[in-house]
């Protein structure tokens, strides 16, 4: 069974950082695309970022320059470094696995809830 498991979320203030991790299990990764979605209450899930097996990221406008995503293909890990986070990144934080050409194999993690508040 394929399953993504997030951790890393909390409270920070503005401007502070947080790391989320997503350990995934049950597949080998390595031909899927790993991405970070978020979604804030009464709001749609929207994409963070997303990385390719080969190292190749891409950011939403929102969050280039403060977040990096990262992955670690022998440990199925995935990263998000979030830092100078503001008011706007509250939100619940998913891990996704999208297969790179069957788009039936696309797996969402629990979430995790990431608060920026003062």
């Amino acid at each position: 069974q394929v399953k993504l498991v997030e951790s890393g979320g909390g409270l920070v203030e503005p401007g502070g950082s947080l790391r989320l991790s997503c350990l995934a299990f049950g597949t080998s990764f390595s031909p899927y695309v790993m991405g970070w979605y978020r979604q804030a209450p009464g709001k749609q899930r929207d994409l963070v970022a997303t990385i390719t097996y080969g190292k190749s990221a891409s950011y939403a406008d929102s969050v280039k320059g403060r977040f990096t995503i990262s992955r670690v293909n022998n440990k199925d890990t995935l990263y998000l470094q979030m830092d100078n986070l503001k008011f706007e990144d509250t939100a619940v934080y998913y891990c996704n696995a999208k297969h790179t050409y069957y788009d039936n194999l696309n797996y969402w993690g629990q979430g995790t809830q990431v608060t920026v508040s003062s």
